[in-house]
């Protein structure tokens, strides 16, 4: 059976993130990869999340929520989980809809500003 471990330095380069940020996620306790000496090895368990922590990341989940979130497959198994990301999702989508809301206020009183400076130097 082939090594399906990675190195430190190629689990950096898999998920393009630096030594520092691998370390933290290492220190919170988000992974937890097999130590031999002053090597650390990710296994497939360390991949699998390493892909669930990055896509929480991009969707705008607080680090905390995803471990968490992660921690609840380890006790209460699947379904759980499952639900639980529901939840989440939910929450997720509302506040980013406030942050859209937001943005777009914040876009149009921009605009706004903007033409009425280029109107006071034309006019």
């Amino acid at each position: 059976m082939p090594d399906t471990r990675l190195s430190f330095k190629d689990m950096c380069a898999k998920f393009e993130v630096t030594p520092r940020t691998l370390r933290y996620y290492e220190y919170i306790e988000l992974l937890t990869p097999e130590r031999q000496g002053r090597s650390r090895f990710y296994g497939p368990r360390e991949v699998a999340r390493m892909t669930l922590i990055l896509r929480g990341r991009k969707f705008g989940f607080q680090l905390e929520d995803i471990r968490q979130w992660l921690l609840i497959y380890e006790h209460e198994g699947t379904e759980a989980q499952m639900k639980a990301w529901i939840t989440m999702a939910d929450r997720q989508l509302a506040e980013l809809e406030e942050q859209r809301r937001q943005l777009d206020t914040a876009m149009q009183e921009l605009q706004s500003l903007r033409d009425e400076t280029q109107r006071s130097l034309t006019g």
